[in-house]
């Protein structure tokens, strides 16, 4: 088993998982998998880590799958563990309780558009490409990534780019929605350690309920929803969390009042 193919380092209070195979622009295979789902229930199981970026080594964000080791042979199951476990990161993705940031350099293409489509923030570099190839090899996406580019980009535009496989270069992805900002590539980790920053700085268990309740209101009813966002809201009140930081805000606000 490939070593290191996924690596993993905290910065105060932010985890940082980097895609580590830059000499095969960060595809996927089966170390990078197991990697990468190892390292985010790290993250999640880590109580001083408040959010978390997800980015690649080199000139890649992840290539999607590694057509070099595919085209040697895989058996079916082989196939079938890979199925099991990409689908298996957007599980943990899902439970991780703590916002997932993608800073997405160079590629991003297929399972790895896949990986930043599970992200809930996309920072692109100017050099980002994203893209579905999967039809023009004979594959098909996998990583719930049909449902995920549907609600960001919508229905017609998530079509336009499974079916055709076309590249979208960072400025179009930041038009039609894909990503929430572009920058200079030199800057892509600062502003994604950023913006961690400042999310950190607010209630950890309001953004951990307020993502909840984002991700199960695209499936829920509206009564389902108002019934979750009232439980959530109760939850809050009931912590020992909220009452230190309304006391916070008071004090700040008495003393800019002088």
């Amino acid at each position: 088993m490939e070593e290191n193919a996924v690596i993993y380092q905290k910065n105060e209070n932010i985890g940082i998982i980097t895609f580590n195979r830059p000499q095969r622009l960060n595809a996927i295979n089966e170390a990078l998998l197991d990697g990468l789902i190892q390292h985010l229930q790290a993250a999640r199981r880590d109580v001083e880590v408040r959010s978390v970026v997800l980015t690649g080594a080199g000139r890649s964000f992840c290539a999607g799958e590694d057509l070099k080791e595919t085209s040697a042979g895989k058996t079916l199951e082989q196939w079938t563990r890979e199925v099991d476990a990409l689908q298996e990161v957007q599980r943990v993705v899902l439970g991780l309780g703590k916002p997932l940031i993608g800073a997405v350099n160079g590629y991003a293409v297929g399972g790895g558009l896949e990986f930043a489509l599970s992200c809930d923030i996309r920072i692109a570099s100017e050099d980002a490409r994203f893209g579905f190839p999967e039809t023009g090899v004979g594959l098909t996406v996998t990583t719930a990534g049909t449902k995920l580019i549907s609600q960001i980009v919508g229905l017609g535009k998530a079509k336009e780019l499974i079916f055709t496989g076309r590249l979208v270069d960072a400025r179009e992805a930041l038009e039609i929605g894909l990503v929430n900002k572009v920058v200079e590539p030199a800057r892509l980790i600062d502003e994604a350690m950023a913006l961690c920053r400042e999310i950190n700085a607010r209630s950890p268990l309001s953004i951990k309920l307020s993502r909840i309740a984002i991700d199960q209101g695209l499936h829920s009813s509206f009564e389902q929803i108002l019934e979750l966002e009232a439980a959530h809201l109760l939850a809050c009140i009931n912590s020992n969390e909220q009452r230190a930081l309304v006391e916070k805000k008071l004090a700040h606000l008495k003393t800019q009042q002088g």
